[in-house]
């Protein structure tokens, strides 16, 4: 089946549901994929930051380092065959894999790399200051970033932080290598090529863009040039089908391989014939106390609230699939997780824990929450929970605008939110949780610790700043796991949940790798048996 023809299914698929009934099974080499991608709002690498933009960016590019499909926990080589790190003197050198080829034939040099972390910097766009956070300008950049004979790039970076960091960061979207040249050949007006790479790709990545049309279809055509390998399939299709509904009637059709936004409900519903993957995601969801209110001061509150909330009868049931319950601020499935769930529902203890502490109970709170699901059923599921303990809470339900806005003023008495890092690597989330040294109303910091007021103890500080200048790995991990198990046992913060995806999936699909994050979803192994 030639590409014309799987253009022609493809968009198809868009059509009724009576119009697709007639429809063969998807091909044998092609994967068809019913998803939600109308948040793209561009496919540049260089602003690419959206949650569909980033499952492209990972199919089409390569970074120097990357986290990869064969285990998306581990950080490994990418376009980068080896690196070695000097942390005294701030510099990592990279040596470049040998026979690399960008799509259009053109061989990866280290001209590459240096041109697409100008461009990043130049253009400025959302995803910029993972890099800018290395010190980088755009007046600086090519003194920061520069070959090293024909096969080499040095980066510098400045801050006081450890290599490890630094290859994170190099891991994150904004860092995916592009063809220098194919793109200022296609240039306009100084733009580095922006416009043309929002409509087109220039990576060395198992797949490359076909075709794209905003709100419709995403096409990607398999490199059989790449240097782990080409993939099995000859094609992805992704086709924007917005209703879940709809989504689940081509699945249980044989209209499409798979499908990315089923409710709970409607996964319940497939019946034979399907299955369905559940991956863990980076978002954790917590419960905060802003310290600025008195009766929420007292450490027994926070103790006794990690007792109060009903983990397993929300993960049960209308949080089933969802959200699986995780007590620490960084998100198992990368190192420096902390996977350990020490605190279950029992208000019995929690009222123990109030009573010991003389603190007076009732207390009355309000409860700021995003007016839609499953958020506004947590809300109540917490104001059962924690009202057989004597706190009291008063739901507050607002627009997402209303309740963020509402948390950076630090005006909110309780809050029900989640939190995602900007990149994977534990300090993304470190300073959010255990970092505070200048908790001042003027001093505004996009932190949990900041928003909720709360002076976080001198030690934590130092462990948090310290964790970041590590250089060795394995002892970086472990101080982050430390540092996880303070905030779990001793903050104004709980965190209850870590977000889950279900995919559901024809019983012939293999080797799908969907991991914590959007940049981290794979499918140059999948297959589909026959």
């Amino acid at each position: 089946m030639n590409f014309f023809r799987a253009a022609l299914l493809a968009t198809a698929l868009a059509l009724p549901m009576a119009s697709t009934a007639s429809l063969a099974a998807t091909p044998a080499d092609v994967l068809v994929v019913a998803q939600n991608i109308d948040d793209i709002v561009a496919i540049d690498p260089a602003q690419a930051y959206e949650f569909s933009s980033g499952e492209y960016v990972t199919q089409v590019y390569d970074r120097l380092v990357q986290y990869d499909a064969e285990d998306p926990t581990k950080l490994v080589g990418g376009v980068a065959s080896e690196w070695v790190a000097d942390d005294a003197a701030k510099t990592i050198t990279f040596t470049l894999r040998d026979g690399v080829k960008f799509h259009s034939g053109n061989p990866l040099r280290p001209e590459d790399v240096i041109y697409t972390f100008k461009r990043v910097i130049a253009l400025n766009k959302a995803p910029a200051f993972i890099l800018t956070q290395l010190g980088w300008t755009p007046e600086n950049i090519e003194q920061m970033v520069t070959a090293d004979g024909a096969n080499k790039v040095v980066v510098k970076y400045e801050g006081d932080f450890s290599s490890a960091f630094v290859l994170n960061v190099l891991a994150a979207r904004p860092g995916s290598v592009i063809d220098a040249e194919t793109v200022k050949a296609n240039e306009v007006d100084g733009d580095f090529g922006n416009a043309w790479l929002n409509a087109n790709s220039a990576g060395t990545g198992p797949f490359k863009l076909r075709t794209y049309r905003a709100g419709e279809m995403l096409a990607l055509e398999a490199n059989p040039d790449y240097f782990k390998g080409a993939p099995t399939l000859r094609q992805v299709i992704i086709r924007h089908v917005a209703e879940a509904a709809t989504q689940q009637l081509m699945l249980k059709s044989g209209d499409i391989d798979m499908a990315k936004n089923l409710t709970p409900d409607q996964v319940g519903g497939l019946g034979e014939g399907v299955k369905v993957e559940t991956y863990p995601q980076a978002a954790v969801h917590f419960l905060s106390f802003n310290q600025k209110i008195e009766t929420l001061t007292p450490p027994a509150v926070w103790e006794a609230a990690r007792y109060l909330v009903d983990y397993k009868g929300m993960t049960d049931s209308f949080l089933k699939g969802q959200m699986e319950t995780h007590q620490a601020f960084w998100p198992k499935g990368f190192p420096g997780s902390l996977d350990e769930n020490p605190y279950s529902f029992d208000p019995e203890k929690a009222k123990k824990i109030l009573a010991d502490a003389g603190v007076t109970t009732p207390i009355k709170v309000t409860l700021d929450v995003i007016n839609s699901t499953p958020f506004t059923d947590m809300a109540q599921s917490l104001q059962a929970s924690f009202g057989q303990a004597g706190i009291n809470f008063e739901i507050l339900p607002g627009t997402g605008s209303q309740v963020i806005t509402k948390y950076r003023a630090r005006t909110h008495e309780a809050m029900l939110l989640y939190w995602g890092p900007d990149f994977m690597d534990p300090h993304s989330n470190a300073k959010a949780f255990a970092y505070n040294e200048d908790n001042a109303d003027d001093k505004y910091q996009s932190t949990t610790t900041w928003r909720n007021a709360w002076a976080v103890p001198e030690e934590l500080n130092k462990e948090t700043k310290a964790a970041l200048a590590e250089a060795d790995p394995a002892k970086r991990d472990a101080m982050y796991v430390d540092l996880q198990k303070k905030v779990q046992a001793n903050s104004p913060i709980v965190v209850m949940f870590q977000a889950q995806k279900q995919v559901a999936m024809s019983p012939s699909v293999e080797g799908y790798v969907n991991g914590a994050n959007s940049d981290f979803v794979y499918y140059r192994l999948v297959k589909k048996a026959q």
